[in-house]
C-alpha cells in the first residue's frame, strides 16, 4: 500500500434533505483526510441537488454529479466510473459514520494485508433509539477467507453491505451493481468474493444505519409488497450456482434458498397469491420439488422445515391462519 492513498467515498443521493447534511458532515469530519467524496444526485426534486452543490462549495474534496433518476445502483455505478481513489467506500445518504471509521479500516487493510475491511454497524430508529443488532459484531478483529465469509452470508450471520466496507477499487474493474434490483449488495459481493480473497472484520460499530419507515424494504402499508423479497430469491439461486462443487457450501446454500422463499411467502399479500403470479407459482413449486432434500438438510431448523412443509401443502391457507394468529400476538413473522 502506498503511503496516504486516496479513498473515494460514494454517496448516492435522492430527495433526502432532512438527512443529507448529517451524512456528508460525518464523512468530511473523518480523521483520515485524503478523501474524494462523490455526491451522486439521482434526479432529486426537493432541493437536495442544490444542497449537494452548497456542500461542495464548503469542501473542495466533494464533487457533485447530477443525473436522471435511475436508483441507488445506477448512482453508485456512476460514482465508480468517476472514482480515482485507490480504495472505495460507500455511505447511504440517510446514514452516518464515526469520525475514525476510514482511518480504522485503512489501518486494518494494511495490518492484515487484505484487499477489504469492514466495520460493524448498528441501527438507530427515528426516535434515536438503538435497535437490536442485525449483524452481531465480533469481539475482536477476525480475518475471513472468502469461502468462509460466503458461508457466513448464507447463514445470515455475515454483513453483505458495501457501506460498512473499504475495498480496493481494482476489485470493481468490470463489475458494477445490478441496476433495477434490491438486495444488490449481496448479489455483487458474492460474485466478488473470490477476487477479494480475504476480508478483515472489526468489532467497532462505526457505521450507523438510520432506520426509517418508507424505504424500499420497510413499507408501512401492509398491502405494499417490496420487490426485495423476489430479488432475494433470485440472489439465493445465484448463491446456489456459486456453491456448486462444494458439498458443505451447497448444503448451506440450499438452506438459504429455502429460507428466502419462506420469507417471500410470509410477506406477500394474500391477494397476490394467485396462479397468474409467475414468481409466486415458481416459489411454491420449488418448495414442493425440494421438500425431501430440505427435510434431510442439517442446517435448516425444525421451524424452517415446519414452515416449508405447510407452505408446500397450502401456502394461502397457511398465510390466513398465520395472519389470524399474528393479530392475536401468538406468532411472529420470522422463519
Amino acid at each position: 500500500m502506498k503511503e496516504n492513498p486516496v479513498i473515494t467515498v460514494i454517496i448516492p443521493v435522492y430527495n433526502i434533505l432532512d438527512c443529507l447534511e448529517r451524512c456528508v458532515r460525518s464523512v468530511t469530519a473523518q480523521t483520515y483526510k485524503n478523501l474524494e467524496i462523490l455526491l451522486i444526485d439521482d434526479g432529486s426534486t426537493d432541493g437536495t441537488g442544490e444542497l449537494c452543490d452548497r456542500l461542495a462549495r464548503e469542501d473542495d474534496r466533494i464533487r457533485v454529479f447530477h443525473k436522471g433518476n435511475g436508483g441507488s445502483s445506477s448512482a453508485r455505478n456512476l460514482g465508480l466510473r468517476q472514482a480515482t481513489g485507490e480504495y472505495v467506500g460507500f455511505v447511504d445518504s440517510d446514514d452516518y459514520i464515526d469520525p475514525d471509521m476510514y482511518e480504522r479500516l485503512l489501518r486494518a487493510v494494511a495490518d492484515y494485508d487484505v484487499t477489504a475491511a469492514q466495520a460493524a454497524r448498528d441501527e438507530i430508529d427515528a426516535d434515536g433509539r438503538r435497535l437490536p443488532d442485525i449483524c452481531v459484531p465480533p469481539s475482536e478483529p477476525e480475518v475471513w477467507e472468502s469461502r468462509d465469509f460466503f458461508r457466513e452470508l448464507l447463514l445470515h450471520r455475515g454483513d453483505c453491505s458495501f457501506c460498512t466496507k473499504l475495498l480496493k477499487r481494482e476489485l470493481f474493474q468490470d463489475r458494477f451493481f445490478p441496476e433495477g434490483k434490491l438486495n444488490e449488495d449481496f448479489r455483487l459481493l458474492i460474485q466478488m468474493l473470490p477476487q477479494i480473497g480475504r476480508i478483515v472484520s472489526l468489532p467497532q460499530q462505526c457505521y450507523h444505519v438510520f432506520y426509517r419507515i418508507g424505504s424500499n424494504s420497510r413499507k408501512a402499508d401492509p398491502n405494499c409488497f417490496s420487490r426485495v423479497y423476489a430479488d432475494c430469491v433470485e440472489n439465493a439461486d445465484l448463491a446456489q450456482d456459486l456453491a456448486r462443487g462444494d458439498a458443505e457450501l451447497a448444503t448451506v446454500a440450499l438452506r438459504f434458498a429455502v429460507f428466502q422463499r419462506l420469507e417471500y411467502l410470509l410477506h406477500i399479500p394474500i391477494p397476490q397469491m394467485r396462479k397468474d403470479n409467475q414468481t409466486y407459482r415458481e416459489i411454491v413449486s420449488y418448495l414442493r420439488k425440494n421438500w425431501l432434500r430440505a427435510m434431510k438438510n442439517p442446517v435448516l431448523t425444525k421451524k424452517n422445515k415446519l414452515y416449508h412443509t405447510l407452505f408446500a401443502l397450502s401456502p394461502a391457507g397457511v398465510r390466513r391462519v398465520h395472519r389470524r394468529l399474528r393479530s392475536c400476538n401468538f406468532t411472529d413473522e420470522s422463519v
